[in-house]
């Protein structure tokens, strides 16, 4: 009896599969990763097992994370023989890392994530920095220089202000559409996040630090007193060190945090 060969898998675009195939850039992310065989690795959508596979000759044991179900198998038979593959057929944006900690071993995630929900994924992770020693992901190069900007810039935003609160960023490469199959239409970049071991700035009430910054960036071209209406008035930015009349995009982090923790102190029991 003929048994016909799988067909190959087709990149399916409503997950936002676009996969890495350069051996170059394959290399040079690993080389930044620098992983090594006592640490805990966790890749978040490995795909056809490009760096899944680089990351297991060198660590001997992996965590995967792939939503694909159709990748599942494939994933299993190209990784076999070099070393521990554990695969959960899972979302990542409703994964708990937690459950992955128990060996008490910080874990260390690394991705190529869906473009087009890179951002709640980011969000989502935060929420585990505390077990987490340091993230290495490839994004869209707009959102890493979102991610990595500073105040005063068009590209300093919410994600700008909630990531660097909870992690150093640091952008390490820029990868051109050609490395992928099917290319993007965008180029991407690897970005290094390690969540702070001691927060730059204490954060009183992390939920309504949350609140302030999306409320701020909610509508950009909007001063503050505007912008913030509902959750501060103008008096007590004032009382903060902070013009009312200034935009978001103005102020730094430490602005940010003082305004949020003013806030919480000066609020009347509920």
């Amino acid at each position: 009896m003929n048994i016909k060969p799988r067909p190959p898998h087709q990149a399916k675009k409503r997950f936002g599969q676009n996969f890495l195939h350069d051996p170059g850039v394959i290399q040079r992310i690993i080389a930044s990763i620098h992983p090594r065989p006592d640490e805990h690795l966790v890749e978040i959508g490995p795909g056809h097992g490009a760096i899944t596979r680089e990351l297991l000759k060198r660590c001997g044991r992996l965590d995967a994370v792939e939503l694909d179900r159709d990748l599942i198998h494939p994933l299993a038979v190209s990784c076999a023989g070099l070393g521990e593959l554990n695969i959960y057929n899972s979302d990542a944006l409703k994964f708990d890392f937690a459950s992955l900690a128990g060996d008490g071993r910080p874990l260390r995630l690394v991705g190529n994530l869906p473009y087009n929900i890179s951002t709640p994924i980011l969000f989502h992770l935060l929420q585990f920095a505390d077990i987490i020693r340091d993230m290495h992901f490839m994004l869209q190069k707009e959102v890493v220089q979102r991610m990595a900007a500073g105040p005063g810039g068009k590209t300093y935003g919410r994600l700008s202000v909630m990531m660097q609160a909870w992690c150093e960023v640091e952008a390490l490469f820029e990868i051109g559409p050609g490395a992928f199959k099917p290319a993007p239409k965008v180029d991407s970049a690897i970005v290094r996040l390690i969540p702070h071991a001691q927060p730059p700035h204490v954060i009183d009430d992390p939920a309504h630090f949350a609140r302030l910054v999306t409320s701020a960036f909610s509508q950009r071209r909007k001063t503050l007193r505007n912008s913030l209406g509902k959750l501060v008035d103008a008096e007590l930015i004032v009382a903060a060190g902070i013009d009312p009349s200034l935009r978001a995009e103005r102020l730094s982090l430490a602005d940010f945090v003082r305004l949020s923790n003013l806030a919480c102190k000066t609020a009347p029991p509920a």
